[in-house]
This record gives C-alpha cells, sequence and structure tokens, in this order.
C-alpha cells in the first residue's frame, strides 16, 4: 500500500511530461482558417511556363523537308481548316456562282454532311477528321499517301514521279494528285474529283471541274502551313484562295485501327432538319 502514492505520482508526473510540450507548441502556434473568407481577394494562379521552341523543320539526307514522322519518331498532324468560305478565313467573300451560294448556305443550315455517313471527302474535308492525318512518304516510290484517322478507310496517294494527270479521268471522291517541290514547299496539283463530298466542314460546293491546289510547308517541326487555292470555273466566277492555316504536330500519336460504320457518333448529323436521306449507294467507291 506505501507504494501507490509513488506509482501515482510517477503517473502523473508522466502525462505532464507528455501533455505539456504539445499544449506549449499549440500555443505557439497561430490559428490557421480553413477556406478563403467571402469577399477576399483570390490569387492568380502562376502562369504556365513557357513553351519551349519548336526543333527545326526536320529533313531528309538530300535536304528536302520531311512531312511526316522523321525516322525513329511517330506523330500526326493536328486537324485544321474546317471551313474555307468563312469571313474569318478570307480578306473578301469568295465568288459565288449564285446557285453555288443557295447550296452553301442550305447546307449551313441542314449540315446534311456525306462525311457523317462514312463518305470519303477530299479536298481540305480530309484534314478535318476527328483524330487527324498521317502523312506517309515512300521516297522510293516517290509518293506521299495521307490517311484520314477517323475516317472511312480511305487514303489519298500523291505521285511526285512527275507523271502528268491522265486524259481521261473517272470522277473520284479524292481525283487524281500530283505534286512537286518548289523549295521548302510542297505543291500538290488535283483533279478528277467527283460532286458526292464536301471539301470542307462547311460545305463549301464544288463542281467536277474543280481543280484544288494545295501547297504544304512544314516551317519547323511542330508547324505545318497549309494553303490552297480553288479553280472552279463551275461554282465560282474566279480563282480564290482563303487565308493560310496551320497544322499542329501531335507527337507519339499514330495510326489507328478505325471502323466509321461501327463508331459513328455523329448521328444526329446525317439526317440534319431534313427528313431523310439517301443510302442507296455504295459507301466507298
Amino acid at each position: 500500500m506505501r507504494h501507490r502514492p509513488v506509482i501515482a505520482g510517477a503517473a502523473l508526473g508522466l502525462l505532464l511530461v507528455v501533455l505539456l510540450p504539445a499544449t506549449s507548441f499549440s500555443q505557439a502556434t497561430p490559428s490557421v482558417q480553413v477556406g478563403t473568407p467571402a469577399g477576399a481577394p483570390v490569387a492568380a494562379p502562376p502562369p504556365a511556363p513557357p513553351k519551349p521552341p519548336a526543333k527545326p523543320t526536320p529533313r531528309w539526307p538530300d535536304g528536302k523537308p520531311i512531312l511526316g514522322a522523321p525516322p525513329g519518331e511517330k506523330g500526326i498532324w493536328d486537324s485544321c481548316c474546317g471551313n474555307l468560305s468563312s469571313a474569318d478565313n478570307n480578306k473578301t467573300p469568295p465568288p459565288f456562282l449564285p446557285w453555288a451560294k443557295m447550296v452553301y448556305q442550305d447546307r449551313l443550315a441542314n449540315q446534311l454532311e456525306p462525311h457523317t455517313r462514312c463518305k470519303p471527302s477530299g479536298g481540305a474535308r480530309q484534314f478535318v477528321t476527328p483524330y487527324g492525318s498521317e502523312l506517309a512518304e515512300f521516297r522510293e516510290l516517290q509518293q506521299i499517301v495521307i490517311f484520314d484517322i477517323g475516317g472511312p478507310h480511305t487514303f489519298r496517294v500523291i505521285y511526285l514521279d512527275g507523271r502528268p494527270h491522265p486524259k481521261d479521268l473517272t470522277p473520284s471522291y479524292y481525283g487524281h494528285s500530283i505534286g512537286r517541290w518548289e523549295g521548302d514547299t510542297l505543291v500538290v496539283d488535283t483533279i478528277g474529283f467527283n460532286e458526292k463530298f464536301w471539301i470542307d466542314r462547311a460545305g463549301t460546293p464544288h463542281t467536277e471541274k474543280l481543280r484544288f491546289i494545295e501547297r504544304f510547308t512544314r516551317t519547323d517541326h511542330d508547324t505545318l502551313k497549309y494553303e490552297v487555292t480553288i479553280d472552279d470555273p463551275g461554282a465560282y466566277s474566279a480563282t480564290w484562295s482563303p487565308n493560310a492555316f496551320t497544322m499542329t504536330w501531335d507527337a507519339d500519336e499514330e495510326l489507328f485501327e478505325y471502323q466509321c460504320q461501327q463508331s459513328n457518333f455523329a448521328h444526329e448529323l446525317m439526317v440534319g432538319t431534313m427528313q431523310r436521306v439517301d443510302r442507296s449507294t455504295v459507301i466507298v467507291p
């Protein structure tokens, strides 16, 4: 019984040793208010670090620019050029013939676009697919192949071997493309289009008389300048060119398997504001 006061005293002393430092610390530390008081200014987030400058334009051993992925890399070009005819992309309005202007206005209102029904789309529309485009260069064949990712399993071939256009072309969705280099710019001349597609996302009209000139210039590793000239006397009173567009390099991406018919999430654009649409023709020519 004599040991009980000693034990109690020791326990009390131990408790004081534990509690006193914690109490002293809590008294020395100022209280922190959780949340921001009403009306108090909110600090702006720190600015994003500046983007490092792009690497220079990649080139082949002969000095020609590489338009696709350099050896050892992979990547694609992001989408561009949705509306060739918009006021934002033209210093002056396109020189529509009266019927072409009416067609353009109707397409803007109804959006009955063939691309949403998995039709191939030539002209600038090839570069407005959901997942960008891949430019594959086959130098030994003197060809460049453009794959529009997210399209209906179609592609376009650009011939660089100096051949002319065939005399009797059967009109098609992509037409017949031949290219040549002017310095660091690839100039592509395409004719032989049919009229079953739109040459851009907005519905800029064209006829089988269309001559579509494209100019591709890779200004640095991550930037592709894209310029077009539209020469179509069936739809326009003069040749015209919208402002230049820009595609941005998306590194480490590549072509993937895509089934347009099974993965079409744009069903509301299949009929637009109209009541029905003709699906009796073959999807891919």
